[in-house]
């Protein structure tokens, strides 16, 4: 009796792994070859990915002839056959490890990417099954939109690469903002971005306000750029804020789910997380947040200028986002005329200097501090629970410290200085800049110039009239600014709390300074005592060289937009468009050192000195 036949699945399974040990045998004598192609095409996707981005963006900020279209298009083109190859290479010759190694949304990407192909290689159906697929399909704005989503993933793969291999986190920091600053100051000079066109020098001066979250601008900003300008604006300001590296690292990591150890760690500094396993929950985290505060900003904007301002519903809605962005991000920046303190906003609407402060004050309490507050809610709703059903259970424990140090210090700090800046500006502007006003208006416009000087940056009554001794006290929180984490600039509230409780543990006499039954680290006195040191040597040489370059303007001005720019928070005299070329470019390194922060840049540059095994013998300084 003759054997009987194998079976489809058999043969499909015996097809299978004589595939698998054909790749097996071809990849051990072709490893080298391998490796190298893949090494070149990664490498070339990577450019590819800066390509693509940069034709897209020339696609929607000029106008195009018919050959030069065509050149775009045949260069994106390009781009779209290298990303195919990436894609299929790491699935031939590594499927295993590639499936395994991707998050399901990398696959989506992956698979868009290589959906692509279709309306490339075949012409649209004169009699399609489903008209409005084939449509999306074939049509341009999809192909630009996946190539662009798959450029920006292959980008933030590759900034997450230059982490793997030890690159110094300081160094990397500082150079991607930079990055960026030189990106926005070519996208806001797009012809579709501004109605009249900008100087090279003036699109770097707000590029850098805008990356840097600071608000200085030598030009009127309402008057300059159109919706898209205004969109790249808020672009840089939404990055600036909440740092390109958090970008990457979600990207990279959401897409790839690259998780190597070295990653995770220098990860886990940059955005502050407890431990590697909270380090994507802190990422999505920090964005919600984000989303979330913005958008509920943006409505209850939009709710209280509604019908008010003469303006259509699109313009409403571009002022309530582009002002809510802006004021989460503590940028300063306004695309209404005159800012806050148009009459229209000053003396006619008083509800919208309460909402911005509110926005303000949550993008400057710091992101530890938004989720030490959802933990505690969470915390609270689980006891709450737990007494309504009146059984507790045992193996369930409940958490001591619902807040932890840091909140509690910053919570106290930043209570403290917002209400003697609402206090000292009431008692000292009453009868100055808020002569005329109703009681209810000096308390409103009282309590947003207390809040706009820790970083925000909006006028609404000008600084130009306040009294010197109001000045003072803007200067000083000005110097201070926001909570660490956060958007706000200065010093921040953290390191003038730690300071303090330095000073306070040496007058009682006490060997280490303590809050709340906690004993500070010596790290972080260090840091703290650094960071005010450097902070005051820095203003001095920034001051010391604006005075220098411009000689006829007034000191008091200069020094007030040096300390503004330093500190990134963007309030004025009214000096800034008088300023010449070399006094912009200063004021540009001084933005961008005040959000990078002098300590890390300098991290970056000084070369580390290695750790001997011993300590030296100590002896003191003679200080009185």
């Amino acid at each position: 009796m003759s054997p009987t036949k194998p079976t489809l699945i058999l043969r499909l399974h015996n097809a299978l792994s004589r595939y698998r040990k054909a790749m097996v045998r071809f990849s051990h004598r072709s490893s080298g070859i391998i490796r190298w192609c893949e090494l070149t095409v990664s490498g070339l996707a990577a450019a590819a990915s800066l390509l693509c981005l940069i034709c897209i963006i020339i696609h929607i900020g000029y106008s195009h002839s018919v050959q030069e279209y065509q050149m775009l298009k045949n260069i994106l083109r390009y781009c779209q056959g290298i990303f195919i190859a990436n894609v299929l290479i790491g699935y031939i010759l590594h499927f295993r490890k590639t499936f395994q190694q991707s998050l399901p949304v990398k696959w989506i990407a992956d698979i868009a990417i290589l959906i692509t192909i279709i309306p490339w290689l075949h012409t649209p159906p004169l009699s399609p099954w489903i008209p409005w697929l084939s449509n999306i399909l074939y049509s341009n704005k999809f192909l630009y939109l996946i190539l662009g989503i798959y450029a920006v993933i292959t980008l933030s793969q590759t900034v997450f690469l230059l982490v793997g291999k030890r690159t110094n986190p300081s160094l990397l920091l500082s150079c991607s903002f930079l990055i960026f600053i030189i990106f926005g100051t070519f996208m806001l000079m797009l012809p579709r971005c501004t109605y009249s066109g900008i100087s090279f020098t003036d699109s770097l001066f707000v590029s850098t306000s805008a990356v840097c979250i600071t608000g200085l601008t030598p030009i009127d900003i309402p008057s300059t750029f159109t919706p898209m300008g205004l969109f790249i604006l808020a672009l840089l300001m939404q990055t600036g804020a909440l740092g390109v590296m958090t970008f990457t690292s979600f990207f990279a990591l959401f897409f790839s789910g690259n998780k190597s150890i070295y990653n995770q760690i220098m990860l886990k500094d940059m955005v502050y997380s407890k431990s590697m396993s909270t380090l994507i929950p802190t990422l999505v985290y920090i964005l919600v947040f984000t989303l979330l505060i913005e958008s509920f900003g943006a409505l209850l904007l939009w709710s209280s200028i509604h019908g008010t301002l003469d303006m259509s519903l699109s313009d409403e809605l571009i002022f309530s986002i582009f002002h809510s962005v802006s004021a989460f991000c503590n940028a300063g920046f306004s695309n209404y005329p005159d800012g806050f303190s148009n009459p229209m906003l000053l003396y006619g609407n008083t509800s919208i200097y309460w909402i911005m402060t509110l926005i303000i004050i949550s993008g400057s309490i710091g992101f530890p501090i938004l989720v030490n507050f959802k933990e505690a809610f969470e915390e609270h709703m689980l006891r709450f629970w737990r007494f309504i059903r009146r059984k507790p259970n045992n193996n369930e424990r409940l958490r001591i410290h619902i807040y932890n140090m840091n909140t509690k210090i910053v919570l106290y700090t930043f209570s403290i200085l917002f209400v003697f800046g609402t206090v000292s500006f009431f008692f000292l502007e009453y009868n100055n800049t808020l002569a005329g006003m109703t009681l209810w208006e000096k308390i409103t416009q009282s309590v947003f110039n207390s809040a706009t000087p820790r970083s925000a940056g909006f006028v609404s009554v000008s600084p130009g009239n306040f009294l010197n001794v109001t000045l003072i006290i803007v200067l000083f929180l000005m110097w201070v600014g926001g909570s660490s984490q956060s958007t706000a600039g200065g010093i921040k509230v953290n390191t003038l709390a730690a300071v303090w409780l330095n000073v306070r543990s040496l007058l009682r006499g006490q060997a280490e300074p303590t809050a709340y039954k906690r004993t500070v680290a010596p790290g972080s006195l260090r840091r703290a005592n650094a960071v005010v040191i450097i902070s005051i040597f820095s203003y001095f040489v920034f001051s010391f060289l604006l005075l220098l370059f411009e000689p006829d303007l007034s000191p008091k001005a200069l020094l007030f937009e040096c300390m503004s720019a330093l500190f990134t928070v963007g309030s004025s005299l009214g000096v800034t468009s008088s300023l010449s070329e070399s006094s912009e470019i200063l004021l540009c390194i001084a933005m961008f050192v005040g959000r990078v922060g002098i300590i890390s840049l300098l991290m970056g540059i000084v070369k580390k000195k290695p750790q001997h095994g011993f300590t030296l013998p100590s002896d003191n300084i003679i200080i009185n």
